[in-house]
């Protein structure tokens, strides 16, 4: 039966594997891995009833039971198909594909907001003023960019260290940077009600928590009790960093 293997099996097996593994990756960024092995749990049951030992009792009810399990799985997954979908249909995710084509110039051009951004953090943390600043990477962030002020500046230390001045009527929301540039501030995000966050942490950690686990951007946080500087990305934290540690995170995110 092997004489028929040939490489379209191959690539069946493989674009298979590839949807299985980002399932997989997606339900684990989103705290839901359990459910997810529940149901390859559940499709392995049914598989083993309905095809190999031909119970027919139950593996009627289990067909019933699959018949609708589209629909309950919309039911329960539909934050997480919808952040896949959006991803999905992103431009930014296929960048990959020019990776190899861009020269190295242009690929440092584009992340020409790393070094104001990490100028503005080293100061607001010295003088322990809180900001919130959010950096868009391959999911878009319009929804939340509507929600504040737009700006659609260069990313310059000054501006950012005046946008999150005390006194500033945009300190309190967040900043969105894409395309380096400052898009958005005074933005609305998402507040995670995690149990696993410190109490130690306020509104601006929970809402860096929150957009981490909904899109793929990256949180930058600075305390305004501590001066701390924290990143919140692919919906977990790494807290009190140094800029060294900031730096080498922002530049190694694709």
């Amino acid at each position: 039966m092997f004489a028929y293997f040939g490489i379209k099996d191959i690539l069946d097996i493989l674009i298979v594997a590839v949807l299985l593994y980002s399932l997989y990756r997606l339900m684990k960024d989103s705290g839901s891995i359990n459910i997810f092995i529940g149901v390859l749990i559940f499709i392995g049951v049914w598989i083993v009833v309905t095809r190999i030992l031909d119970m027919r009792l139950i593996g009627a009810i289990m067909d019933k039971l699959v018949s609708v399990g589209v629909i309950i799985l919309v039911i329960l997954f539909h934050d997480e198909i919808r952040q896949f979908l959006v991803g999905l249909g992103s431009h930014k995710r296929w960048r990959f594909l020019f990776d190899f084509i861009l020269p190295a110039k242009e690929k440092e051009e584009n992340r020409a907001y790393i070094a104001p951004v990490i100028y503005a953090c080293i100061n607001l943390s010295r003088g322990k003023v809180g900001a919130l600043i959010i950096i868009e990477r391959n999911m878009p962030l319009a929804a939340y960019e509507r929600t504040g002020d737009r700006i659609n500046a260069d990313v310059n230390p000054r501006l950012i260290e005046n946008i999150f001045f005390k006194n500033s009527p945009l300190h309190d929301g967040a900043m969105i940077i894409a395309d380096n540039r400052i898009v958005s501030a005074g933005c609305i995000l998402p507040v995670s009600h995690s149990l696993d966050i410190p109490k130690s942490l306020g509104l601006r950690h929970r809402a860096a928590l929150g957009v981490s686990q909904e899109t793929d951007a990256i949180s930058i946080v600075v305390s305004e009790e501590t001066g701390n500087i924290s990143v919140a990305m692919d919906g977990r934290f790494k807290l009190r960093l140094s800029t060294k540690e900031l730096e080498q995170i922002l530049t190694t995110a694709r």
